[in-house]
């Protein structure tokens, strides 16, 4: 398998630093400070093609390969972490249920305006009591003349309420099982609830949602009947690739300004990069991302070949997402007072860490993943 990189993809993993430098990490920390969603930096984004990158031409998109959407991603993640979600739930959760399970008439309606980043689409598949457990969801899709009405809600929905959120994809019980809908924004009866405090992802935009007999017509419905949570979870196999490219970025981020602070601070009258101690966190730091680095880019080699790369995705993402809150942890660790500060960006990476061991499939269904994946059979 060739994990090398084309010199288109190196040349415009390039053009994304570039971006993420210049027009990104000089806004990122009054973003978090003020949980903006940067509307006009998504905007750039889209007019860069960032949106479309893996989707066919026919449709707006770039032909990328899935490497190459993994590579703006991370590079975005190196400076601000909700902007890297945005692309990341924007392409892998909006758009690529649309791509992967509509018709054509589907796609030609919804995909350009998404490939363009003109509007950015949601995936509504987890609920206040069905997270990891996603196959107790309550929320319900009653068949009526014409199409259907929807009741339940949804929880933690990354790109929801935004000014440009056009459509949200959601799963609901039908007589055939659990099937997929596309809910455009501004249906009566949805309800995008107050935005969450979190802890970290300052300036990524996440709701819940709430729908009360929310009308779809028949066309709204995505893919087979019966088989959504099916589609929804491998649609969750290829964003375990995408938050693992997230992971390296943060990560990379966290190295790169511990780096230059262990270069540049004096204690005890020499720079502090000096002593062993800092040194080697360092030099574990940099160990972790390569291989988390590895991982990742041989999960996306593997999907773009066409192979079967579930459990190599499972890997990477459990690896990537952990080995990014301990460089966190020890980035801070190693600006000390200064890390503690909110206007510290590893602060911020530290915060911003926690949850990709959380969404996209926690750390412990990974491991159940991986676990299934070599044959065995859990209780």
């Amino acid at each position: 398998m060739d994990l090398e990189f084309a010199q288109e993809q190196d040349e415009f993993r390039s053009v994304v630093r570039d971006f993420a430098e210049n027009e990104v990490a000089p806004h990122a920390a009054i973003w978090d400070r003020d949980h903006t969603f940067p509307l006009e930096t998504v905007k750039k984004m889209g007019k860069m093609g960032l949106f479309g990158l893996i989707f066919p031409s026919t449709f707006g998109g770039s032909d990328a390969p899935f490497s190459t959407l993994c590579i703006a991603i991370e590079e975005l993640a190196r400076a601000d972490s909700s902007v890297a979600i945005t692309l990341s739930a924007g392409v892998g959760l909006g758009a690529n249920p649309i791509f992967s399970f509509g018709n054509e008439e589907q796609k030609e309606a919804y995909l350009p305006p998404l490939c363009r980043g003109e509007s950015l689409g949601a995936f509504g598949l987890t609920e206040p009591g069905a997270g990891s457990d996603a196959g107790a969801s309550q929320t319900r899709a009653t068949k009526v003349e014409g199409g259907y009405l929807i009741s339940g809600s949804k929880a933690f929905i990354t790109n929801s309420g935004t000014p440009i959120t056009s459509v949200i994809t959601v799963t609901a019980r039908t007589e055939e099982g659990v099937s997929a809908f596309i809910v455009e924004s501004g249906t009566k009866g949805l309800t995008i609830e107050p935005p969450y405090r979190k802890m970290g992802w300052h300036a990524s935009d996440t709701h819940g949602i709430s729908l009360d007999e929310v009308f779809v017509p028949d066309h709204a419905l995505l893919g087979t009947p019966g088989k959504g949570l099916a589609q929804f979870l491998s649609i969750l196999d290829d964003g375990r690739i995408a938050i693992s490219a997230l992971a390296v970025g943060l990560a990379q981020g966290c190295l790169d300004e511990s780096l230059a602070y262990a270069k540049s601070r004096i204690a005890f009258g020499k720079a502090i990069g000096s002593n062993q101690a800092v040194a080697f966190k360092l030099a574990d730091m940099a160990v972790a991302i390569e291989a988390a680095r590895a991982l990742t880019y041989k999960a996306a080699a593997l999907k773009d070949a066409g192979l079967p790369f579930k459990k190599e995705a499972a890997i990477a993402k459990l690896f990537s997402s952990e080995a990014a809150v301990t460089v966190a942890r020890e980035a801070t660790q190693i600006f000390g007072g200064a890390g503690f500060i909110d206007e510290t960006p590893v602060a911020r990476h530290f915060r911003d860490s926690k949850i990709l061991e959380i969404g996209e499939g926690t750390s412990e269904i990974q491991r159940l993943v991986i676990s299934r994946e070599l044959g065995l059979k859990l209780a």
